[in-house]
This record gives C-alpha cells, structure tokens and sequence, in this order.
C-alpha cells in the first residue's frame, strides 16, 4: 500500500474524527457554534440531531482506521475505498443540499484520497 494514500485516508479518518467530536460534545459551545454558524438558541435545539450525526461520522472514521490496519493489503485498500467513497457521497450530498463548502471538506478529499488508494501511491 501506497504512503500517499494511507496518509489521506488517515488524514479524512481524523477529520472525521473532530466532526465526531464537534457534533456530539461541542455542538452548544462556542467552538462548535462558530464552526457550524449557529445561534445558541439554534444549537440548543438541534443538538440531539447534531450527535446522531457525529455518530455516524465516528462510524466512517471508524471504518477508515479500520482500512489502515487490517493485515490484507487487498482487502484492506478495499475497505479503504468503500468507507472514502461514503465520504465521497455524503460530502456529496451535503454540498448540494446544505453549502458547497462542504463539497470542498468532504467530497474533494476522499476523491483524492480515493485515487491515491487505487493508484497504490
């Protein structure tokens, strides 16, 4: 397995990571209503939907660590490109439905990432 792209699926694993912890710890304090522009009224209503959503970002970058350290080189690139390609897909989505920043967080990066894995860089 290639450097480059082990080093971007654990660069987008611990991305994921932090958006982990900004959705479901951070979300109503100043850190994660600034990184997510709310309103503490806002943040505050939302803020059992923001952790099931941190939730699932755990699980992508569960998945994603999961890839880097399983001893089949093989199967460990295919495990790789499957949790990179749902970040694909969700950064995405997210672009189109709530701001493009999001294609530029998101779905750039696991493009690239997706590309280093299969290129074996």
């Amino acid at each position: 397995m290639g450097f480059l792209g082990l080093a971007a699926t654990g660069a987008i694993g611990a991305l994921h990571s932090y958006i982990l912890v900004l959705e479901m710890f951070l979300w109503t304090t100043p850190r994660g209503r600034k990184a997510f522009k709310l309103t503490p009224e806002f943040a505050e209503k939302t803020k059992a939907l923001a952790a099931n959503q941190g939730l699932y970002n755990g699980f992508l970058a569960a998945g994603l660590f999961w890839g880097l350290a399983h001893p089949n080189p093989e199967f460990a690139s295919q495990i790789q490109v499957f949790f990179l390609s749902c970040v694909q897909v969700a950064g995405l989505y997210g672009g189109l439905t709530v701001g493009p920043k999001i294609l530029f967080i998101q779905a750039v990066p696991a493009a690239i990432a997706i590309g280093l894995v299969l290129l074996d860089l």
